[in-house]
This record gives C-alpha cells, sequence and structure tokens, in this order.
C-alpha cells in the first residue's frame, strides 16, 4: 500500500506491543497516537508522518489493495491485471473459475488462488473491516485525470449530502487527483459541508479553512450533479 515509514521491523514492534493484529488493524493506529509516540525511537514528528501516510494509502487504486492483502502467487501485475479487468473487489468476489481463466497471464494456479482466498470468511471479513475504515476498492486507473479545483487537495466531508452518497463523492475527488482525509486540521484544505455537519464545520471555521456547500461542489463536479 505504500505507507512510508511502515518497513517491517516497525510492523514487528507495533505487533509485539499488541498495537497491530492484522491489516485492518493498521487503520487504528491514530487511536494510539499519544502512545506510539512514548514508544523509545518514535518521536512526534516520524509518528505524525507515518499517520499521514496510512491516511493517504486509503485512497490507492484497488490494484494496490489487491497486492496488499497478499493472496498467495499474486504479483504486482496480477492484481493490476484483475484490477483492470473487475474495476471493483465486490465484482472479483463473485467471479468464476471459467472467467478468471479466459484472462490472459492468469493461469490456473494464480485463479484458484483468487477463488480460496475470496471463498474464505475471514478473509472476506477482513475486506468489510477495510471498507468501514474507507479504504478504497475500485480501480481508478482509467478515470484518473487532473483537475486544478482538487488536485493534490486535502478534503474533509462532513454532514450528510442530498444529491450523492458519501463513497460516490470520495470517489470524485479521488479521480481528479484529489485526496479524502478523516480529521479536520491545519493541512486540509478544503471542508465539505452537507446537512446537519457538527464539530467538523465548526472547526473548519475556526481555521479559516475553506468550505464548500452542496452547490459549491456540484459545480465543482460540473454537468454531471447540475
Amino acid at each position: 500500500m505504500n505507507i512510508d515509514g511502515l518497513g517491517e521491523r516497525i510492523l514487528e514492534d507495533y505487533y509485539n506491543f499488541g498495537y497491530i493484529t492484522d491489516i485492518s488493524s493498521i487503520y487504528d493506529l491514530k487511536k494510539y497516537k499519544d502512545e506510539l509516540k512514548l514508544l523509545e525511537g518514535f518521536g512526534e514528528k516520524s509518528i505524525n508522518k507515518l499517520l499521514d501516510s496510512i491516511e493517504k494509502s486509503k485512497n490507492n487504486s484497488l490494484e494496490k489493495l489487491l497486492f496488499g492483502l497478499g493472496i498467495r502467487h499474486f504479483g504486482e501485475k496480477s492484481a493490476l491485471i484483475l484490477a483492470e479487468k473487475f474495476k471493483d473487489i465486490d465484482r472479483l468476489k463473485n467471479v468464476k473459475l471459467e472467467r478468471l481463466l479466459a484472462i490472459k497471464d492468469i493461469g490456473e494456479v494464480m485463479a484458484n488462488e483468487v477463488l480460496n482466498y475470496f471463498n474464505n470468511q475471514d478473509n472476506l471479513d477482513l475486506i468489510d473491516r477495510l471498507k468501514l475504515h474507507g479504504l478504497n476498492m475500485k480501480y481508478l486507473g482509467e478515470e484518473k485525470r487532473i483537475d486544478e479545483n482538487f488536485h493534490n487537495k486535502k478534503f474533509v466531508i462532513t454532514g450528510t449530502l442530498s444529491f450523492t452518497g458519501r463513497n460516490d463523492l470520495k470517489k470524485e475527488i479521488l479521480i481528479r487527483g484529489g485526496q479524502v482525509i478523516d480529521s479536520v486540521s491545519s493541512k486540509t484544505d478544503v471542508v465539505i459541508s452537507g446537512f446537519n455537519p457538527g464539530s467538523k464545520y465548526e472547526k473548519a471555521q475556526k481555521l479559516n479553512i475553506e468550505i464548500w456547500d452542496e452547490n459549491k461542489i456540484k459545480e465543482m463536479l460540473g454537468e454531471k450533479y447540475e
């Protein structure tokens, strides 16, 4: 998942300390931020950098996630092939053997490993937990394009939107080169505010962060939502 600062040694340390037990618990590390800073060899700067990198990894395209899940006999190339072919992890979860064998560069051994992985309930539960953490489960490669209103900007979505779901809006931001994060800070570029936004909206006001209401975000997204 290209998480800077989460190398083998650090993973081993966090596992031994009980902070990481499986893949999904990586995305719970932010709960232990204050404790992690107190560990020998881990300062505030390195922990902040690590947590930012973990947050950023949620926006990876599907092929990164497939590779990161550690399916046997599964390399970066095969992960990309399947991501391009199926576009969404939910389609891949229900794929038949014949469909996999019809794909160039996917042999019988690899096809069976894919089926075995997605027929294991523990793995399906892991994917559901990753979804709850907000990880992208779709292939972005074909659609990804640069939009200066979104490119290299960090967005926080708060409140309920009347014209689209939160996950759909997140995808629209991602394919335009933006990043969606969970919490408002001085590093946040834009807060998108729907109905009943709560404390994130108030914090954005205090920090003088740009706030887009529904009309503004629809305008930025263009004809599709006008």
